[in-house]
């Protein structure tokens, strides 16, 4: 029955701001404005493939996380400068102070975080070939090739 996650809702404190963020920096697709709710959905990909609805919530804002699918040279070559020449902050998921994207070694797959303007954790990642390695935990690209190939 299930093939994949369609779309998925984060909460937002100001809908026009969001909507702001997540097309003109991120540049994902208005799909739909509800004219009777401070509510907003956007495509994400092509072919109405994913969609992402924005909820306006003033009070008790709660934050979430989720991730975009990207390619691992995206990621590797792209991610950074791209986030950073839009004003956003990437870091890693050690929180470490680098910016560098890290692998997850447990699955395996390449992630870089950053933040939207309500808080919200959004992470580009990228699964990675080749079997998880659970052992290894969390540890830099370089590190990852390097402790792949010598198995």
């Amino acid at each position: 029955m299930i093939k994949g996650l369609y779309e998925t809702h984060v909460q937002v404190s100001n809908l026009e701001n969001a909507i702001t963020f997540y097309t003109k920096v991120l540049g994902l697709k208005l799909a739909h404005r509800d004219g009777t709710r401070p509510i907003a959905f956007l495509w994400v990909g092509e072919g109405k493939e994913f969609m992402l609805g924005l909820w306006e919530q003033k009070e008790n804002l709660q934050t979430r996380h989720f991730a975009f699918t990207s390619t691992t040279e995206d990621i590797l070559k792209y991610s950074v400068e791209f986030l950073e020449n839009k004003d956003l902050q990437p870091y890693n998921f050690l929180k470490d102070g680098s910016v560098q994207p890290m692998v997850f070694a447990w699955m395996p797959a390449l992630a870089i975080y950053f933040n939207d303007p309500d808080g919200n954790q959004l992470e580009f990642i990228s699964i990675l070939e080749g079997d998880g390695k659970p052992e290894l935990g969390v540890l830099s690209y370089e590190e990852w090739m390097k402790q792949t190939q010598e198995i």
